[in-house]
């Protein structure tokens, strides 16, 4: 009996310990932090230089990006409404990301960072959610930004 509660409980344990994600290290973890800032910088500059094609190519098919008061869903809608932002020479906003945390299974990031209006007046703080999708190859899966306090 003793024989088989131990058998169980080795079981478990080795289950238990096959269920978890093991952590990244953290030179690894630093490693795709830096991949992550570098594409929301990529990401941020397709704006400015008034990419729209470069932007679209950060957009994950399964893209959500939450637009008051409606919520734009797929890579191709997201892509559509945010057309009209490239449509003049100067750029509406800008952003530049100030934090990036990724996950521990180093597929998902979150970058957040202030949003800028053509003056440099703080307008609003972006969170977006990057996916890795190919080796080296993060693509935002959700995007929503809050007005900055007054």
């Amino acid at each position: 009996m003793r024989i088989k509660i131990v058998s169980l409980l080795a079981a478990v344990a080795l289950l238990a310990g096959c269920a978890g994600v093991a952590p990244q290290p953290v030179q690894e973890r630093a490693e795709l932090q830096k991949q992550v800032m570098e594409t929301e910088r990529a990401f941020a500059k397709s704006m400015a230089d008034r990419d729209h094609v470069a932007f679209a190519a950060h957009l994950s098919e399964e893209a959500v990006f939450f637009s008051d008061p409606s919520v734009l869903r797929g890579k191709q809608a997201v892509a559509d409404a945010w057309k009209p932002y490239f449509a003049k020479a100067a750029a509406p906003f800008s952003w530049n990301p100030e934090h990036v945390e990724v996950l521990d299974s180093g597929t998902l990031a979150l970058s957040s960072g202030p949003v800028y209006n053509p003056q440099g007046k703080l307008i609003a703080t972006f969170n977006s959610i990057w996916r890795l999708e190919a080796p080296g190859v993060w693509r935002i899966v959700f995007d929503k930004g809050s007005d900055v306090c007054k």
